[in-house]
């Protein structure tokens, strides 16, 4: 099966996880390619989660100018149009980009213009999520919810919590959420990645998203699982990054084909396409290879997202159309 072939859609995806050898290069010249796979790179098996963060590190610190905003956020951009993805949510904390005198709304700013410049240049459709993190005080989520309520109507769509799961707790945010909650903004939340299904459990309790970031160890509690599917919860599930943090052994350990078979909300996504290195066709590839995934395995996933992506009724009907004719025409060529 040709996977390059099939529009994509991706809700998970992290800007300063995604920093290619060009880009990289672009914004430091002296680096080798042996340099960049080190720094950005993270190998088959992390630690931890913790582990895995550090590779983003080395991101953050080339992306605080408007500049090298605009250029990495184009770069990915671009990598996504090789990729055949037709849409994309990407997800930073502009928190983190502050360390050469721009401020929190000149860092929204500059990505904001790059998505509305790299849309239209590779004719695609990506929108921006605001992530306060795990670490951060309640005065630091509440200023990046306020950025999201000030950039309303422009491609800044939705707002998260990412970073440390297991090392710190979800009280110092939920104000922000609340807040979000009652001036009417999307969320979705990291959750059952580094830590088991009461994590899930407390996140839809206290902060009450629409979505789950990853959500897998939802596998461990039955009871979880239903009041996924009951709620319409939508998990992001990124499986080969989940392997590389060691959430689960091996692939063949990953429950996302249990978690698709449950009926729950899915979608597949890559979290980032450089640290772990992965593209949506090789995951599309691998879960084909090990679960036996058919087209119709692809189609659903694709259309769960459309239904459950930060974007207006008639985005979502064009972007369906779009991947239902392509599937249609991939089964007329294609087994399934």
């Amino acid at each position: 099966m040709n996977f390059l072939a099939l529009p994509k859609i991706e809700l998970h995806l992290h800007l300063d996880c995604c920093l290619s050898f060009e880009i990289v290069q672009q914004l430091n010249p002296g680096i080798s390619y042996h340099d960049w796979y080190q720094s950005f790179v993270a190998p088959p098996k992390c630690t931890d989660l913790a582990d895995y963060i550090t590779r983003a590190i080395k991101g953050i610190e080339l992306m605080q100018t408007k500049e090298q905003l605009r250029l990495v956020t184009l770069d990915l951009l671009r990598q996504l149009k090789a990729d055949n993805v037709i849409y994309a949510e990407i997800r930073f904390a502009p928190l983190q980009h502050l360390a050469h005198g721009l401020s929190p709304a000149d860092v929204v700013d500059a990505v904001n213009y790059a998505i509305i410049e790299g849309n239209a240049m590779y004719e695609i459709e990506t929108r921006i999520i605001l992530c306060t993190l795990r670490h951060y005080s309640s005065d630091q989520s509440m200023q990046t919810i306020r950025l999201v309520e000030q950039f309303k109507n422009t491609m800044v769509v939705g707002f998260d919590i990412a970073a440390d799961e297991a090392g710190y707790p979800i009280d110092e945010h939920i104000a922000a959420f609340e807040f979000a909650k009652k001036s009417g903004i999307c969320c979705t939340a990291h959750a059952g990645e580094a830590k088991g299904s009461d994590s899930i459990r407390e996140t839809l309790a206290y902060l009450k998203p629409t979505r789950i970031g990853h959500g897998v160890r939802c596998i461990e509690d039955a009871a979880i699982m239903n009041q996924l599917k009951e709620q319409d919860i939508h998990l992001e599930v990124c499986a080969s990054s989940n392997i590389q943090v060691d959430v689960f052994p091996t692939i063949q350990d990953h429950p996302i084909d249990a978690i698709y078979k449950s009926g729950i909300s899915m979608s597949v996504n890559t979290d980032a396409r450089t640290i772990t290195p992965v593209t949506l066709s090789a995951e599309y590839e691998m879960l084909q290879r090990e679960f036996d995934w058919k087209l119709s395995h692809f189609l659903k996933c694709n259309l769960e997202a459309v239904r459950h992506a930060f974007i207006s009724n008639e985005v979502k009907t064009v972007l369906s159309a779009k991947i239902k004719s392509a599937y249609q025409q991939m089964e007329n060529i294609s087994p399934i």
